[in-house]
């Protein structure tokens, strides 16, 4: 076990049962003319997360750890959105700006368009864990449970965008799983005010697990 001196207390892992969980870096989130910057969200700070990820993911792996990507996108024809029954129809961004907006339609985090490709700097390697996602969580209606306990995982580090929406929607769903959620705070952006990220980090701090600078990790690593 190594012990990290997160917030807001020192928390030990084990490297051999962790994996990194890399959260929606698609060009929907991070890039410009994307999903994120076409709503008018402030991306300016998603180079910096890329280039943190990016250590992250090579220190991961040339120690044998695991690496998990979970994609947000749909099927064209939004199948697997739920439908207008479905309060995701309503809430979810993509799928509002494509409603609000018919010349959207098929473009935003729609499977097999630039906007729901990972970033090229952060393209999954053969061996990777690719999860696509059609709602916050990369829990929800996806085999990632399955997936993480077929390797005896019981620790994630969470990187990704966005900090407060599908990040915390995941890290909440693994904390009520029995995994140990651990958020890397600088491989991670909100979308919306600048408090977002603050208020994240509160409620993971004091609810749901714990946060680490990825100098701290790629130490104990």
């Amino acid at each position: 076990m190594t012990k990290l001196e997160a917030k807001p207390e020192p928390v030990e892992v084990d490297f051999k049962q962790s994996a990194i969980v890399v959260v929606d870096m698609q060009n929907a989130f991070a890039s410009k003319h994307g999903m994120l910057d076409i709503a008018g969200a402030d991306i300016s700070g998603a180079p910096s997360v890329v280039s943190v990820i990016s250590q992250v993911l090579s220190t991961a792996r040339r120690a044998g750890m695991p690496i998990v990507y979970l994609q947000m996108g749909y099927q064209p024809d939004l199948s697997d959105s739920g439908g207008p029954q479905s309060p995701n129809w309503h809430k979810e961004l993509g799928i509002r700006l494509m409603n609000c907006r018919p010349e959207l339609k098929g473009k935003l985090v729609t499977q097999g368009t630039w906007d729901f490709a990972i970033v090229d700097e952060l393209a999954p390697q053969p061996g990777d864990i690719v999860i696509v996602k059609t709602r916050y969580s990369g829990f929800a209606r996806t085999p990632l449970d399955a997936e993480l306990r077929a390797r005896g995982i019981r620790y994630l580090f969470f990187t990704g965008i966005a900090t407060n929406v599908c990040v915390e929607s995941t890290l909440r769903d693994a904390f009520f799983m029995d995994y140990w959620p651990i958020l890397i705070t600088d491989a991670s952006l909100a979308a919306g005010p600048p408090g977002m990220q603050e208020a994240t980090l509160f409620n993971i701090e004091s609810y749901f697990g714990w946060t680490i600078p990825s100098a701290e990790l790629l130490a104990g690593i």
